[in-house]
């Protein structure tokens, strides 16, 4: 395991001393595996999803110490559809929970719905999978991320949609029903920002890119779900029991939305039991902290090792793990050229309070 570290940062706030833990290198990855999110199982097991813009077909992988990968959670279901009916379409968000279930979002493509497979990563079985067809989602869905609420058995699903009609799709994994919230609110559609990485503005389609809710994420305690738009500076938070009732209007619902605090334009968000939420901040090559009392602080940052951190998992062993992707150099930002170094990574640093693993 390699282990460069960077040294730590001190925070003040409010008089008190908060330290967040050294940067570390915890496994490089070649080009051939570029991750998207990542998901850290209870026995430490660490699972990435590898990122469809570099136009791979493997989809998934599970990754060892060493920095050696395999597809997970078998060739057939880790590659693209093969016509044997097996096949992930392209896998962003994943999570495992405490029990042990892999929740991989896959998306949705023009002839194939999206949906959310569960896999049980100790008896290596297929444990659940949930389709998430319209009225839930839209022909111009992107399902971005997910966060897994076992106590009332929910997923709460980011879809980044078309900068239009962001919107969270609420899952019940009781009745495999999934209902569409926050549509084309202020809390899920991007601001007018300019997102600039290594000092030039992403173009996406031809446009400026303007991302609606991507990072999500759901507190310890399954309490609270918090979100935001990728291009934004404002993170929000709303009350699980809000987001589980169906008789709330959409008015309503957003009445109960509240501002949680400034946040940087980030790709993923994962949050500790003391509401430390990390952010990570992909204009900034950094990582950052969204404090309880609202206030952002830069964790760590660096040009070439935190070039587009992406997706956050908390480890059994106390620990945040981020991938870094390089996602600002890859085809679909670039005209269809490769622009990246090929020196992917998954760094971890310790937590500022104490983070309990499932987010």
């Amino acid at each position: 395991m390699l282990k460069q570290t960077i040294a730590a940062c001190l925070l003040v706030a409010s008089g008190t001393q908060l330290f967040a833990g050294e940067l570390e290198t915890y496994v490089e990855l070649g080009r051939e595996i570029p991750p998207g999110n990542i998901a850290v199982g209870p026995e430490g097991r660490v699972f990435i999803s590898v990122h469809e813009f570099y136009g791979l077909d493997l989809r998934m992988a599970e990754v060892f110490a060493d920095g050696s990968t395999r597809p997970y959670p078998d060739e057939d279901w880790a590659r693209a559809p093969n016509g044997k009916g097996l096949g992930l379409n392209g896998v962003l968000g994943l999570q495992v929970d405490r029990s042990g279930i892999l929740w991989m979002l896959d998306g949705q493509r023009e002839d194939h719905v999206g949906r959310v497979v569960g896999w049980d990563t100790k008896s290596e079985t297929l444990h659940a999978v949930y389709s998430l067809g319209q009225p839930a989602t839209r022909p111009t869905s992107f399902l971005n991320d997910l966060a897994v609420d076992k106590d009332h058995g929910a997923i709460y699903i980011a879809d980044t949609g078309d900068g239009q009609n962001s919107a969270i799709v609420v899952l019940d994994t009781k009745t495999g029903q999934a209902r569409r919230v926050l549509e084309g609110s202020r809390f899920t559609l991007p601001e007018d920002l300019p997102m600039m990485v290594d000092g030039k503005e992403l173009i996406f389609g031809g446009q400026p890119a303007r991302v609606g809710i991507n990072p999500i994420t759901v507190d310890p305690t399954n309490t609270w779900v918090y979100f935001g738009p990728m291009t934004s500076e404002s993170l929000y938070r709303v009350r699980t029991r809000d987001l589980l009732d169906p008789s709330l209007s959409d008015s309503d619902l957003e009445a109960r939305v509240e501002r949680y605090g400034d946040k940087a334009i980030s790709d993923g968000i994962s949050v500790d039991a003391a509401g430390n939420v990390y952010i990570t901040a992909i204009t900034d090559n950094a990582i950052g902290v969204t404090k309880a009392d609202g206030t952002y602080e830069v964790l760590h940052q660096s040009d070439e090792r935190l070039s587009w951190p992406d997706g956050f998992a908390v480890g059994h062993d106390g620990y945040v793990y981020a991938t870094v992707n390089q996602l600002q150099r890859s085809p679909v930002l670039n005209n269809g050229v490769d622009k990246s170094s090929g020196a992917y990574s998954i760094v971890r640093f310790q937590s500022l309070e104490e983070a309990i693993s499932g987010r």
